[in-house]
């Protein structure tokens, strides 16, 4: 008994992979930068209302933004981050995202 063999593919036949794109690979991260408009106090606030961060964290992470003059506030998929950056600004925080 003999292997069945596949006809060859048409010339309009489109081939696809079954494994993930590159993109769906990267994890992407969201920044919160240093603004000299928002209280430390409001930036806490935001971190554990929005991320659910426990207090400790938020204000940690507060820091982090006020001295180094950014952080790190969360990652995940390229989509995720562009939810979290868009929630930033509706909280009138400065937030990007890139490549984490």
């Amino acid at each position: 008994m003999s292997t069945p063999v596949q006809p060859p593919a048409s010339a309009g036949d489109t081939a696809t992979l079954n494994k993930p794109s590159e993109a769906a690979l990267v994890t992407w991260v969201t920044i919160v930068w240093d603004d000299p408009v928002n209280l430390m106090s409001y930036v806490t606030h935001v971190f554990t209302s929005y991320f659910g961060y426990p207090e400790a964290k938020a204000n940690e992470l507060m820091l982090q933004v006020h001295n180094q003059g950014k952080a790190a506030v969360s990652a995940g998929s390229r989509e995720q981050m562009e939810i979290d950056v868009d929630a930033m600004h509706g909280y009138g925080l400065w937030a990007t995202m890139e490549p984490g």
